[in-house]
């Protein structure tokens, strides 16, 4: 009678020692930068420690990165989605993901949301939300600041990558933006890949007076390569984010990329807490940066006008 009761005693607590451990969550991150240690993948890692995620203890990050090879994305996404992974962040390859998958959950970086086919913003639909850039709406706006800044500029050069998300839509937005503020015409240069991009030589600009760089992953990953092309050439350029300014370039405007990474941390957090992706709303920028460097300024024989700089977020000098 005692043996039986000891051993009633006992099972209990050698049946969960026995029990297997809590699964630890997998996010997979698809992207097209150059390495996982990156002042955006950083905000990731910060917002998820703030909600008491701390990789390698209670979550798995797995990267697929393309590093600005979009050829390598479509068998980077099947990887991530046969392992498979709890929820996807990504800021490239969103069709090819809802291709290979409609139950994963996906927290995309959208630069125009619609453009992708979603049912809305506040109602995504699907396994898909996110964060926009609101890179059409601010085509346009970049025109404008650089026309602002420098009225002379008659003739802009847009230089993008055809093959990026939502290419045709950024440029359409960029020429509509050129039709209103008036006299302003622009002429596309493309690149669309590494080798098309370090092809290029600053007398690609002959005949354009001013510059304005399209949003895209491969530029990112090249942003210093194409910093100094459009110094060579002289020309006064606008650029989608900071870090253009950061690495030389003369001036941006845009969403800041590192706070949406950041903020994408909470919906990773609530979709791994049983939110439906669905009932997550695409979120917009909520911090902006306009940033001009001084020193490109002076070394171009620039002068950025006093309107212009009481407007500015940040002077680098």
């Amino acid at each position: 009678m005692i043996t039986g009761l000891a051993a009633l005693l006992v099972a209990p607590e050698n049946s969960a020692a026995q029990q297997a451990p809590a699964k630890v969550p997998r996010v997979g991150i698809l992207s097209a930068a150059e390495s996982d240690k990156t002042p955006l993948f950083d905000a990731f890692r910060t917002g998820l420690r703030e909600l008491g995620w701390v990789e390698g203890r209670n979550i798995i990050l797995d990267f697929r990165l393309a590093h600005g090879d979009a050829a390598l994305l479509p068998r980077m996404a099947e990887e991530l989605v046969n392992l498979p992974v709890d929820v996807i962040l990504c800021d490239q390859g969103l069709e090819l993901l809802t291709a290979a998958t409609r139950t994963i959950p996906i927290v995309a970086m959208l630069g125009d949301p619609l453009a992708f086919g979603l049912a809305s913003l506040s109602r995504p639909g699907g396994n898909v939300t996110g964060f926009s850039f609101m890179h059409r709406e601010l085509s346009a706006k970049r025109l404008e600041m650089l026309r602002a800044a420098f009225p002379h500029v008659s003739t802009v050069a847009v230089l993008l990558n055809p093959h990026g998300p939502a290419a045709v839509t950024k440029f359409d937005a960029t020429e509509e933006g050129a039709r209103w503020i008036g006299q302003l015409s622009v002429v596309k240069i493309a690149a669309g890949s590494a080798e098309d991009l370090l092809g290029l030589r600053p007398t690609v600009f002959v005949g354009a007076d001013g510059v304005v760089v399209i949003g895209d992953g491969m530029f990112w990953n090249h942003r210093r390569d194409i910093v100094a092309l459009v110094n060579a050439a002289r020309l006064p350029a606008i650029y989608p984010e900071r870090e253009y300014v950061e690495d030389g370039g003369l001036m941006a405007y845009g969403a800041n990329a590192p706070d949406n990474f950041h903020r994408a941390a909470d919906y990773v957090d609530r979709v791994l807490k049983g939110t439906k992706s669905s009932d997550l709303p695409i979120q917009q920028p909520v911090k902006f940066d306009f940033v001009v460097n001084l020193r490109t300024a002076k070394a171009l024989d620039l002068t950025i006008p006093p309107a212009i700089l009481a407007r500015l977020s940040e002077v680098i000098e």
